[in-house]
């Protein structure tokens, strides 16, 4: 997916200060060539991959269903034909995107929800019309 954004200050800032483990899972490698403001843990099934710097999701819509975790906001796509869901952090200069599999649990979202929270200031979200 595109990331326009991924190289901004506030994607570099949360870049900086991702910790080690989201939970039980760890940092992991990424496959190369890495886009920019890509980041990833990994237990011992698949991967949490985080993007920041993404365009507003096309679903992201007036009325859509927002879900706060801690201070953040975040906008749930589930994709069911694959096993995960993304959820959207779209309460700040730029969408972040988490994309966990099934059976992930709250922690991976807890934890970056902290650090988004500490590194990036909250604005008003910005829903497209329907």
């Amino acid at each position: 997916l595109p990331a326009a954004q991924a190289e901004t200050p506030e994607c570099q800032s949360l870049l900086a200060t991702l910790p080690d483990q989201l939970g039980e899972l760890r940092r992991a490698a990424t496959a190369e060539p890495t886009p920019a403001g890509t980041a990833a843990w990994r237990g011992d099934g698949e991967p949490v991959i985080m993007r920041c710097g993404l365009d507003r999701p096309a679903e992201f819509v007036v009325g859509a269903p927002i879900q706060m975790v801690d201070r953040v906001s975040w906008f749930r796509l589930t994709d069911p034909d694959a096993g995960r869901s993304t959820w959207v952090c779209v309460d700040r200069p730029v969408y972040v995107a988490l994309t966990l599999p099934d059976g992930s649990g709250p922690a991976p979202i807890q934890t970056l929800s902290a650090v988004i929270e500490r590194t990036m200031a909250a604005i008003p979200i910005r829903p497209g019309k329907p």
